[in-house]
C-alpha cells in the first residue's frame, strides 16, 4: 500500500494511492504509520480500499506523509560517493541527524538566505521508517522492525558543512526545509527487498544521480541492527540510508542548485519526490 497524507479543501486526510489511479480515502482508518504498522488498522484500511465511495476528487495537495519522530542519517554510504567526497571507506555506519525543522512537504519550496549558505546541495535517499519499538535486534531480526519506505532528499549546504573553519556538519544539514520527505510511505509487503531498487535524482529533468541501492555499503538490516545497539528506535523514526553518486560538490567544476531549480528524488517502487528552489 502507497500511503498519502494530502489537503483537500483546507482538510486534512490519509489516504492511500489506488492502483488504478487516484487516491482513497482512508482517514478512518488512522494515520499513516498506524496504517502501516498496525494489523488492524491496515485491516481497516483495506476494506475502505474497495469502497468506491472513498475516491478522493483531484486535485489534492501532498504533504510528507509523516511527520518523522527523528531523522537519524547516513553518510558515505554508497562506495562511489565515498570516493567522489575524497574520503575514507567507512569501517562502520556514519551517523548524524537532522532536526524537526527541516522537514518539507511535497512540492515546498526548498528555500535557503543567499548570506548563510551559496553551496547547495542534493541528496537522493532511500528513507527507512521504523514501526515498531526497536532496541538491540541482530541483523536477522532487523527488518520485523520496518514499517516501509519513502523518498528523502538530505538537501545540503556544503560550505557549512564542509568549509567553514568550525566544519559545522549537522548545521549544515538541518536548515529549514532541508529534508523532503514523500511522496508516500509505502508498506513493506510492497517492497520485499530494498536492497534492489533503482534510485535516481534529476535536477531542471536532467539526471545527476542513477544508482541502485544494490550499492550500499551497510544495507537496511545492517543498519537497523547497529542503531538500535545505541538507541531504542521508535515507531515513526526515519532513516535516511545515504545518497549515491552523482551530488554536485562531487562534479567538476562543482554545481550547486540555484533559485528556480526544480529537484526529484525518485526511487523505483515509491515514486518521485519534486520540490523547487527559493534563495532569499
Amino acid at each position: 500500500m502507497k500511503i498519502i497524507t494530502y489537503e483537500l479543501d483546507g482538510r486534512a486526510g490519509v489516504g492511500a494511492l489506488h492502483p488504478d489511479g487516484g487516491a482513497v480515502d482512508l482517514t478512518e482508518a488512522g494515520d499513516a504509520l498506524e496504517i502501516a504498522s498496525n494489523p488492524q488498522a491496515r485491516a481497516r484500511a483495506e476494506r475502505l480500499m474497495a469502497d468506491p465511495a472513498r475516491r478522493i476528487p483531484a486535485p489534492l495537495r501532498l504533504r510528507a506523509p509523516f511527520a518523522p519522530r527523528s531523522f537519524i542519517c547516513i553518510g558515505l554510504n554508497y562506495m562511489d560517493h565515498v570516493k567522489e567526497s575524497n574520503a575514507q571507506t567507512p569501517a562502520r555506519p556514519v551517523v548524524f541527524a537532522k532536526f524537526a525543522n527541516a522537514l518539507a512537504h511535497p512540492g515546498d519550496a526548498i528555500t535557503w538566505y543567499a548570506d548563510v549558505t551559496q553551496q547547495v546541495d542534493w541528496e537522493a535517499e532511500l528513507g527507512v521508517v521504523i514501526g515498531k519499538p526497536c532496541y538491540r535486534v541482530s541483523k536477522e531480526e532487523a527488518m520485523a522492525y520496518v514499517g516501509g519506505y519513502t523518498c528523502v532528499n538530505d538537501v545540503s549546504a556544503r560550505d557549512i558543512q564542509l568549509t567553514d573553519s568550525a566544519k559545522q556538519f549537522t548545521l549544515g544539514k538541518t536548515l529549514d526545509g532541508f529534508c523532503p520527505v514523500g511522496p508516500c510511505l509505502v508498506t513493506t509487503d510492497e517492497i520485499p527487498d530494498p536492497q534492489n531498487l533503482a534510485i535516481r535524482c534529476r535536477v531542471n529533468g536532467t539526471v545527476v544521480q542513477d544508482s541502485n541501492t544494490r550499492e550500499m555499503i551497510f544495507d537496511v538490516a545492517t543498519l537497523v541492527s547497529y542503531l538500535s545497539k545505541f538507541m531504542t528506535l521508535m515507531p515513526g523514526d526515519l532513516i535516511a540510508t545515504g545518497t549515491p553518486p552523482g551530488v554536485g560538490m562531487g562534479m567538476k567544476p562543482p554545481v550547486w542548485l540555484k533559485d528556480g531549480d526544480e529537484v526529484t528524488v525518485e526511487i523505483e517502487r515509491i515514486g518521485a519526490l519534486t520540490n523547487f528552489c527559493r534563495v532569499r
